[in-house]
């Protein structure tokens, strides 16, 4: 029947999609809705994962509830699926479906799966290495992962389980222009988590915007370049970040000095003094930057930037909300209590509990099921 892709989208179309519907129309048994999931893990051990997300999905509108730990699990491996199918649409799609079940799976949870806070953060845990194959894969996939990122939930994850993230936090950020507004919690997470991790693109906004030293900023900027280049998620962002690290070590200088000397610029962004014009030119040209440059005497005259007053309102007014939201789930969740069996929520898709776990090879080591 589900094979039938003309009967599919007629009961779709119908609304009548679901298990009664294929019971009683269709003589199915009521255990041929659990051997879908079955057959679904079968197809992906053999490697045919657009089929596997595909009889997944069907498994999950099917179920609607009656198996609510399989649905979850389910998730997971359709997730996995789009994922090696390179299906990013549906795998980012997969992200925010899986974000908003793990938040409303509390200790108290009516959805049949109740997780305790551990494993909760084990969850996000997974589901932060996971989506960073969709972030960097998806063209909007850089401003969503800011988005979950920076959320109070997975921020304290990242700083409790995985800090290595912030590596790909930091890249995202300075290599998206339209977000520097997030630097401000960016660079206070930084800053809370030197001593427990860093390198070379933390340190680069560690020593921009925390100690001002654009001599480190300089050096750490070649540091970085190199660090971009053998990490397989941001292999293709060195071009763009090395860019926008240029342009941010620019802005900042220019914040504290109104008449700038170009050779000494061209140094500050390591580059030859034609080169650092030409630039700087190209920035005039294209009104990225308020400034004038005086060729007889080799320097650039600074205009006064005042900051937009609606963007900022934009920016406080999202703060608000995005604050106002997680003091709500907080009062929500205050006084909940109970545990829930280890093995609960514990996704039989993935593979190993380690507490600090890399993103590695999802087809050998995660996605096996528990019988």
């Amino acid at each position: 029947v589900l094979a039938d892709t003309e009967v599919i989208e007629e009961l779709r179309d119908s609304k009548s999609f679901n298990a009664t519907t294929l019971i009683t129309r269709f003589g199915l048994e009521p255990e041929s809705i659990e051997s879908l999931y079955e057959y679904a893990k079968f197809q992906f051990d053999c490697g045919n994962y657009p089929d596997a997300g595909v009889y997944l999905d069907f498994y999950r509108q099917l179920s609607n509830g009656a198996n609510p730990e399989r649905e979850f699990f389910a998730l997971w491996g359709k997730f996995a699926s789009d994922i090696l199918n390179q299906s990013w649409d549906a795998a980012m799609e997969d992200v925010l479906a899986l974000k908003d079940t793990i938040d409303a799976q509390g200790p108290r949870s009516n959805q049949g799966v109740p997780l305790n806070p551990l494993q909760q953060l084990q969850q996000r845990t997974w589901l932060i290495h996971w989506s960073l194959y969709v972030f960097f894969n998806h063209p909007n996939g850089r401003t969503g992962m800011i988005d979950l990122f920076l959320s109070e939930m997975y921020l304290n994850t990242i700083q409790t389980n995985c800090p290595h993230i912030l590596r790909y936090l930091t890249a995202a950020i300075i290599a998206n222009r339209g977000r520097r507004g997030t630097l401000k919690d960016l660079i206070r997470v930084i800053k809370e988590e030197s001593n427990n991790y860093n390198d070379p693109i933390t340190q680069f906004v560690e020593c921009l915007y925390v100690s001002f030293d654009f001599e480190g900023a300089q050096d750490t900027l070649k540091k970085c370049e190199d660090a971009l280049k053998q990490d397989f998620f941001l292999v293709g962002l060195v071009d763009e970040f090395v860019e926008n690290a240029r342009l941010t070590i620019f802005e900042t200088y220019c914040r504290i000095h109104q008449v700038i000397d170009i050779g000494m610029l061209a140094d500050k962004l390591n580059m030859d003094r034609d080169s650092a014009e030409r630039w700087i030119v190209n920035l005039v040209r294209n009104a990225r930057l308020d400034a004038k440059i005086d060729s007889e005497a080799n320097q650039v005259l600074m205009g006064v930037n005042t900051p937009s007053v609606y963007e900022e309102i934009m920016d406080s007014t999202k703060a608000l909300l995005i604050r106002t939201h997680a003091l709500a789930s907080g009062y929500g969740g205050e006084g909940r209590s109970g545990q829930s069996q280890s093995s609960r929520g514990r996704s039989n898709w993935r593979g190993g509990n380690s507490r600090r776990r890399t993103a590695g090879d999802i087809h050998s080591t995660a996605l096996q099921f528990s019988t």
